[in-house]
């Protein structure tokens, strides 16, 4: 676990299942922690060092599908700004994010967004990281390219 925090002008990407998933829009449940997590995972993807958005997201797609049991076919990756989210969040909640790397050996650009409080205030968090999400791609790639 290297921790190095990611800086504000980089970039976060976030695999929200179909159920938080609203027509093309991600929907403020896809960024609550479950019980037991100590942080939102996410992914960083400046580190993934691609030439890009297009080959980044491929790149996660392919993280995704070896990682996950099942990458379903209405899930969506949500693309945010660092930076944007920590000063929505901060401005209204007065809550610090932290945006760590925390990398795995299957997915060394696995991340975690920290310092989210488990109690009612996640509600709210939820949907401020949800306004800030600025792209909106398929967690699976069509067949048509």
């Amino acid at each position: 676990m290297t921790h190095a925090t990611i800086p504000d002008h980089n970039h976060v990407a976030r695999y929200c299942g179909g159920k938080h998933v609203e027509g093309e829009r991600v929907g403020p449940t896809a960024f609550h922690l479950r019980e037991g997590e100590q942080s939102l995972s996410v992914n960083w993807i400046e580190i993934l060092s691609k030439q890009s958005r297009e080959e980044e997201i491929d790149e996660l797609r392919s993280v995704y599908a070896k990682k996950l049991k099942r990458v379903g076919s209405t899930a969506k990756i949500a693309v945010m700004n660092v930076g944007v989210v920590r000063a929505s969040v901060f401005a209204k909640c007065s809550i610090g994010l932290a945006f760590l790397h925390d990398p795995l050996p299957e997915d060394p650009s696995h991340s975690g967004i920290y310092e989210i409080p488990p109690d009612g205030e996640m509600e709210v968090i939820g949907e401020l990281i949800a306004e800030t999400v600025n792209e909106v791609y398929p967690a699976v790639q069509s067949e048509a390219r």
